[in-house]
């Protein structure tokens, strides 16, 4: 049912409601006015038919009565009348006629109480008003009733019944009823039509609102109001007209520019309101997790915050982050969620074997049974490479139980590369930098750490190791008369030898340890938790290694030797520092007894006292 339909049934119903009442409250009415008129005119015939007796009385001629009576009941609507004496009459004149006997109840009720009653009587065809009036003994007035009958003052004398007709009344009523429902008809058909022609142009236009907020709730601006109307209505048309215009040019730009990120978006709704509200909110929450990850300090905290987003906002519950140097081919584990890879131990130490890497293209379960054979058999699963920079990559792995579960969170996939998107080069900057920062910490000519680095890492681990217990041992490491190469070949020659010595002291030691170019032909070395006797052997191993080392410098053959001291932390001091002062006091303390040898520190060679 439309507006219009709706106004004119409210209204319908409105006036048929009123016309109801109205013609009731008349009905009731004139019932009653025509019922009251009756009882009137019952009083005024009873008072009519006292006064008449009474005079017959006076006069003697009580036995022309009944004439007097028939006369009385000829009057119009008066359909029945007789007396009736009371006791008392009876005893003082006789019973009278023998009409003048009590009829029913009503009249003995009368006579009995002294009070008038009254009963209406209807069928479908007849209506009767019954009305019985008593007559009592009065001292005053003319004639004095005492003065006649044997009574006290208020005594029921007799009375009088009457039956009126009152079908002329109510047919009257009901004529009158008609009437007023005719009228009554009229003037609803004729309100009925004026409502209708004066508000269905506003209906219409009511209407005509309606379809276009419809076709815009679905992103269409292209509806246009239009009315008849020349008043207000119109000026709503018009205004809404400008409205859509407004918003049909608007949104058309938003829409167009939308739609570029609305296709790396799992966003897929029929309402493209809808839709843009969920990519502007999207693009929100990436702006904001940008924002906020250009102020992190690191690459790290970068990915920390990406590991979040896949827990919190897409409800990732197992899930592997990985860094690739693609120059190196190494795989680097950044997060794993349960600690328990589904990737086989050959996938992690070779790059090659991890098909999303190789491929560089998304990695499916679902696609294709054992699509990975590097991945277990045993769950679906999909890897997702994301390319940073020539020289590297980040690859998502993540799993699941079935194969719906692994779907929805696929669904995911295009939200999640917009986040990448957002952090791609924030991860390229730190990684420049963390490059940059490297580059200023290493020794350019070894690639080994350099000095300065040396100084942040102790700075750093010293509390680290007193509250872990942890052990160090210092190796100073010194080339025996090195001066002599640059002197005598160059040096690009003592290049050489610095490389060749920077080379063999990687492979001396282990990935925990730390080789660092000191300055110069110095360097040092820092063996985490090793013994004494682990220390010299890996001392003696380098010094071995070195030695027998050849250098080829046009035609000469040299070969070069090295003195090396030996410091343990924290056995012979509680500062890392201290123990470095110490083991370059063991240092010089061979080179002093000979060269080409490893000494331990001695207290016996320390005579500084403690300033450090």
């Amino acid at each position: 049912m439309n507006a219009n339909r709706k106004i004119l049934f409210i209204v319908a119903l409105m006036l048929i409601g009123l016309a109801v009442a109205t013609i009731t409250n008349v009905a009731l009415n004139f019932r009653d006015y025509g019922y009251n008129n009756a009882i009137e005119k019952s009083k005024m015939t009873a008072e009519i038919v006292r006064d008449g007796l009474t005079a017959h009385m006076v006069n003697g001629i009580m036995d022309k009565r009944e004439f007097f009576l028939g006369n009385i009941a000829n009057i119009k609507d008066v359909q029945s009348l007789w007396i009736v004496r009371a006791d008392s009459v009876i005893k003082q004149y006789g019973e009278g006629m023998q009409n003048e006997k009590p009829r029913d109840a009503m009249d003995r009720k009368v006579l009995k109480e002294g009070i008038t009653v009254r009963e209406i009587r209807e069928d479908p065809k007849n209506a009767v008003l019954r009305v019985t009036i008593p007559y009592t003994a009065t001292a005053y007035g003319n004639p004095n009733c005492l003065t006649c009958h044997n009574v006290q003052e208020g005594d029921v004398l007799g009375a009088i019944s009457m039956e009126f007709n009152i079908n002329e009344i109510r047919q009257t009523g009901a004529m009158t009823i008609a009437k007023i429902f005719a009228i009554n008809v009229i003037f609803i058909i004729i309100a009925l039509w004026v409502t209708n022609h004066y508000f269905k142009p506003y209906m219409k236009l009511f209407d005509n609102l309606q379809n276009g907020i419809k076709r815009a709730r679905t992103g269409d601006f292209s509806f246009r109001f239009t009315t008849s109307l020349k008043d207000a209505g119109s000026e709503v048309a018009e205004q809404m007209n400008t409205l859509f215009q407004k918003m049909e040019d608007t949104f058309g730009g938003i829409k167009h520019n939308l739609n570029t990120f609305a296709s790396r978006s799992n966003i897929c709704s029929s309402d493209p309101l809808s839709t843009a509200g969920v990519i502007i909110q999207e693009l929100s929450d990436v702006y904001k997790f940008k924002k906020t990850i250009e102020h992190d300090a690191n690459k790290d905290a970068v990915y920390d915050r990406f590991i979040y987003i896949l827990k919190e906002k897409f409800h990732f519950h197992h899930f592997a982050l990985y860094e690739v140097d693609k120059t190196t081919k190494e795989r680097k584990l950044i997060h794993i969620t349960d600690h328990k890879s589904f990737c086989l131990p050959s996938a992690d130490k070779d790059t090659l074997e991890c098909r999303a890497f190789r491929t560089a293209s998304d990695v499916y379960s679902t696609d294709f049974p054992n699509i990975c054979a590097n991945c277990a058999e045993d769950k679906e699963y999909s890897c997702i490479p994301f390319n940073i920079n020539d020289d590297l990559a980040l690859i998502l792995s993540y799993s699941a139980k079935d194969t719906e579960t692994i779907e929805m969170m696929n669904l995911a996939l295009p939200s999640i590369k917009n986040y990448f998107e957002a952090a791609k080069a924030v991860i390229e900057s730190r990684t420049l930098m963390d490059k940059l920062r490297d580059s200023s910490l290493r020794d350019g000519a070894t690639g080994l750490y350099n000095r300065r680095f040396l100084e942040e890492f102790i700075d750093k681990s010293s509390e680290q190791a007193a509250r872990s217990n942890m052990s160090y041992a210092v190796l100073m490491i010194d080339i025996d008369y090195f001066k002599m190469i640059n002197d005598t070949y160059g040096h690009d020659a003592g290049d050489i030898v610095i490389k060749s010595l920077s080379e063999i002291l990687v492979h001396a030691i282990r990935k925990a340890d730390l080789p660092v170019r000191y300055g110069g032909e110095e360097f040092l070395v820092l063996l985490h938790n090793t013994t004494p006797e682990g220390a010299l052997s890996v001392a003696e191993k380098i010094r071995t290694a070195f030695n027998e080392k050849k250098f080829q410098f046009g035609n000469d053959t040299v070969q070069k030797t090295l003195s090396i001291g030996i410091a343990h932390f924290p056995s012979q001091a509680d500062s890392i520092w201290k123990v470095i002062k110490f083991a370059d006091i063991a240092l010089y303390e061979g080179k002093h007894t000979g060269r080409n040898r490893v000494i331990e520190f001695e207290a016996r060679m320390f005579s500084g006292g403690d300033q450090f």
